[in-house]
């Protein structure tokens, strides 16, 4: 069981990244085929893409979006990427039972904000096999620091954005 609740992309903004995302840009559906899609992280679901369901590559500001909650101004740490969601309404991440994307061996950043949206640190986390224990232990580290709002989970890979998580 995990300690800390990795969070979606909230249906209220998907309903808006399916129109257009945080680029400007329309939003573009496919059929995931055996592509390079089909295994990649669902951000909507917390779970990765199968064959055969149409999904959308999007851009996501995850800080900006938090910060419009939160009256924050992140300024230069303001960024987006590309996400893959479902293209039409999902059920969303259901009964997830541990950190979504925890393949043992892969690397994760765990990039620290604060209440401004500025960057208040960093850590490496190459995933342990007890994948839960080691999110947990990094992230008890990050929300030690009393400064520390939000924990943004990212591929080292790629930069991808995987889940956020915020102060409990």
């Amino acid at each position: 069981m995990t300690t800390y609740t990795a969070q979606p992309i909230a249906p209220a903004v998907l309903k808006e990244l399916r129109d257009t995302d945080d680029a400007g840009r329309p939003c573009v559906a496919f059929t995931a085929a055996d592509d390079a899609a089909v295994g990649s992280p669902l951000r909507c679901c917390l779970r990765s893409v199968e064959p055969g369901e149409r999904i959308a590559l999007v851009s996501y500001a995850p800080l900006r979006r938090w910060a419009a909650e939160t009256w924050a101004r992140p300024g230069a740490y303001d960024e987006q990427g590309p996400v893959f969601i479902h293209a039409e309404e999902c059920e969303g991440p259901g009964d997830v039972r541990g950190y979504p994307f925890a393949r043992p061996g892969a690397l994760r950043t765990l990039r620290r904000y604060n209440a401004e949206g500025h960057i208040a640190g960093g850590r490496l986390l190459e995933i342990p096999e007890a994948a839960d224990e080691g999110f947990d232990q990094a992230l008890a580290e990050a929300f030690a620091d009393p400064e520390v709002a939000l924990v943004h989970v990212r591929a080292v890979e790629y930069g991808c954005f995987q889940f956020e998580v915020r102060r409990p």
